[in-house]
């Protein structure tokens, strides 16, 4: 069963950057589409990006991420990246790597999950 790894978060504050890695050992996620999602405590989780299999950059959904946020891919590194600028407070959250067939901002249509990684943007 694919199993997928993230990586990358911390504690930031407002104004500052993080990246986000999913990887994944022993399967390769060229054949998936990857979406990033988080959750915020007593929030129900959402989808943040996705990128389909055959792409290097893929697609932000949430609104509040768009212009700060991005998504790629490296194909000979077998890992995904969610590059976070402009972190924001509400940013915090656990974030969460997914694999698909295909891109979708639904967390139903996923059905291989990373553990998650915490990320948190406070002074």
């Amino acid at each position: 069963q694919l199993q997928l790894v993230e990586s990358g978060g911390g504690l930031v504050q407002p104004g500052g950057s993080l990246r986000l890695s999913c990887t994944s050992s022993g399967f390769t996620l060229n054949h998936y589409a990857i979406g990033w999602f988080r959750q915020a405590p007593g929030k129900e989780r959402e989808g943040v990006s996705c990128i389909s299999s055959s792409d290097t950059s893929g697609t932000i959904y949430e609104d509040s991420a768009k212009g700060r946020f991005t998504t790629s891919r490296d194909h000979a590194k077998n890992t995904v990246y969610l590059q976070m600028n402009s972190l924001k407070p509400e940013d915090t959250a656990v974030y969460y790597c997914a694999a698909s067939a295909l891109c979708s901002g639904v967390p139903i249509y996923f059905n291989s999950w990373g553990q998650g990684t915490q990320v948190t943007v406070s002074s």
